[in-house]
């Protein structure tokens, strides 16, 4: 399996570097590469990319590049001036970043859907062990029990242990316990990275986080 390639085009070095973190950790077997520049990214092989992740600035200037390459383009604006484009969907990267992860989520279902150049037909977005972007999580779908499942989807919902052990009827030492198993399985510490991990096995909809 190749790895997908995402570019990053953008002279906001602040906000690349955010974004590129948000996307290593949604997409775990990607290579995000940072370009400043439409001109460094044409220096680069610039059809190689599975998506592209542009300024609205640099996409106005070159929108003879990225036309063609609808599918795969992603236009970041900013909150105060959000682009109305036919057809490219964009990125608002000045939300918080519970937002931001779900817009980013409900992008990359929608560029499944409208074909990808890495993934093959069978690994739909939001199918159980599957990445939209055709990776997989190791330990596959039934590396957590049903109760720690339970208490993943509670966490992704912004519950604290308390609340999670008075809606599931366990002590707060249990709710303890299972998040530690579930940082210990899944590797992953963050509630960011957890409620990715949510979302990418078909525990939660990314419109409910």
């Amino acid at each position: 399996m190749i790895a997908p390639e995402i570019a990053i085009v953008d002279s906001n070095t602040l906000s690349c570097l955010g974004l590129q973190n948000l996307l290593e950790e949604i997409i775990p077997m990607a290579v995000i590469r940072v370009f400043s520049s439409f001109e460094e990214l044409v220096d680069d092989t610039p059809d190689m990319y599975a998506h592209y992740f542009i300024s609205a600035q640099i996409y106005f200037k070159h929108t003879a590049f990225f036309l063609p390459r609808r599918p795969q383009t992603i236009v970041l604006a900013n909150g105060d001036s959000q682009p109305q484009l036919a057809g490219i969907p964009t990125l608002n990267i000045y939300q918080d970043e519970k937002t931001l992860i779900r817009n980013i989520l409900q992008l990359h279902q929608y560029g499944h859907r409208s074909g990808h150049p890495n993934t093959h037909p069978h690994s739909a977005a939001g199918h159980p062990g599957n990445h939209p972007c055709g990776t997989s999580y190791a330990g596959g779908e039934h590396i957590l029990s049903p109760r720690e499942i339970e208490v993943l989807v509670l966490v992704t919902k912004g519950l604290i242990n308390k609340e999670i052990a008075d809606k599931l009827n366990i002590s707060l030492t249990t709710v303890i316990s299972h998040r530690r198993n579930i940082t210990e399985k899944l590797g992953i510490k963050s509630v960011a990275g957890l409620t990715i991990y949510a979302v990418m096995h078909g525990y939660v909809e990314a419109d409910s986080i």
